[in-house]
């Protein structure tokens, strides 16, 4: 076993700190890289998220199971085609459109990843015939999971990074302009830091309003709202955005989706939402009514064989 060196080490002075973490770890053929090992932690933590608070949503167990296998494809193939579309010039995709598919040299937007995770969803939801609006409620809930953990990922690659600055939680990283290997220690915004713990924040403060949520969906708005308002600031930082045109893409996605989040919560804000017409209040509803079928028919059973033996004596 080998550990697979990192292009660089990293420091943050305003913090005391400098370490120098390996990329991965090479196991005779087979290497692991951290990055990818560091998403899969995130997406299985999101789904034992989703395991644990189901019920409260009115969604089943195994649905949120069954959902994963829906979501994740639709997430990674939109991922890959959001960061393909707009660096289609840059990274040689024109001359070659077939190496679209190699997924596998990197090259995945996390927006794209959120809107195929929504499209999977849709289709889920539409298939299951499961209310949308509850579904994202709590899948909204574990992208804040996975996007803080999985931005650590950044970290080991040494990438996801912003511009140079002298900022207190400034990162330090001894790279060559081209960014590939060692060169003068330079110091950066560490943009993956900042958005990992945006998102920690978001799903601490959503988790706890997910309790008192009034309507289907307002999590959902809620984690539009915050997500995008993070990253159309985190985004403005950063030195390997997407563009179109003089536009950064995702921050301009982001402010558009945080924007509309908050005109949709504000106009929800002033109806008047009953308790009944939450989906997990309606589950409930429907499994009561269940029950009392079922007792009324044991009864009706009850008294037929009571008029039986009676008929017999």
């Amino acid at each position: 076993m080998e550990w697979i060196e990192g292009i660089s080490p990293i420091s943050f002075p305003g913090l005391g700190l400098e370490i120098n973490p390996a990329a991965g770890v090479r196991i005779g053929t087979f290497s692991l890289h951290f990055y990818g090992l560091i998403i899969a932690v995130g997406l299985i933590l999101a789904v034992a998220y989703g395991w644990k608070r189901s019920k409260e949503f009115g969604i089943k167990s195994d649905d949120i199971t069954d959902g994963v296998l829906w979501i994740v494809p639709f997430a990674i193939i939109c991922a890959r085609l959001y960061y393909c579309i707009f660096r289609w010039t840059e990274d040689g995709f024109a001359a070659d459109p077939l190496s679209v598919l190699y997924i596998w040299k990197g090259g995945l937007a996390i927006y794209g990843g959120v809107i195929g995770a929504v499209i999977g969803v849709t289709v889920f939801c539409f298939v299951k015939k499961i209310k949308l609006p509850a579904v994202l409620d709590l899948v909204a809930l574990g992208f804040l999971i996975g996007q803080a953990i999985g931005r650590w990922g950044n970290f080991f690659n040494r990438e996801a990074y912003g511009a140079e600055t002298d900022f207190f939680l400034r990162m330090g990283l001894m790279l060559t302009p081209d960014r590939m290997s060692i060169g003068t220690e330079l110091y950066y915004h560490p943009t993956f830091l900042y958005e990992s713990l945006w998102n920690a924040a978001g799903f601490v403060l959503l988790h706890f309003l997910s309790k008192r949520r009034k309507y289907d969906g307002q999590i959902a708005l809620g984690y539009a709202a915050w997500y995008g308002l993070g990253r159309a600031l985190i985004e403005g930082l950063r030195t390997d955005s997407l563009y179109w045109g003089p536009f950064r893409v995702s921050q301009l996605l982001a402010a558009a989706s945080c924007a509309a989040a908050v005109v949709v919560l504000m106009i929800m804000s002033f109806k008047y939402h009953t308790p009944e017409k939450l989906f997990v209040n309606q589950v409930a509803a429907l499994e009561e009514n269940d029950d009392e079928d079922e007792e009324d028919e044991e009864d009706d059973a009850d008294d037929e064989d009571d008029e039986k033996t009676k008929d017999e004596e």
